[in-house]
């Protein structure tokens, strides 16, 4: 291995380990109480459709006599509604994260090709 290529490897770790501490700080309010608020979010946005709909399921079996219990079928429509509450803000979160790495991979490519050119 010739000193310039070692040169050039040394650089580019250099360099990933500089985007890598840049990112951490931007991304500070990313801490372990986002995470938990995150973690927070998905389970309300479960729990509460859940439970307006056996409050709603409930309402139904004491105002009506059916045969089946509107109790259980207004708890499994509250869940599918609440899991598909939570799987939308994973997904938009998800989303955001990635078009920020994808920011971020541009944004080294756009360096690279600066720095080819000079």
């Amino acid at each position: 291995m010739d000193h310039f290529s070692y040169q050039d490897e040394l650089s580019e770790q250099v360099a990933k380990k500089e985007q890598r501490k840049m990112k951490a700080r931007r991304d500070q309010d990313r801490s372990i109480w986002y995470g938990l608020g995150m973690f927070g979010l998905v389970g309300w946005s479960i729990a509460i459709p859940t439970l307006i709909g056996i409050a709603i399921g409930i309402w139904i079996d004491r105002n009506w006599q059916h045969k089946f219990s509107c109790t259980l079928m207004c708890l499994f429509v509250g869940v599918v509604i609440g899991c598909s509450i939570a799987w939308y803000w994973v997904k938009r979160e998800s989303l955001t994260t990635l078009d920020s790495d994808i920011d971020e991979q541009t944004d080294e490519s756009d360096d690279k090709t600066q720095e080819s050119q000079e």
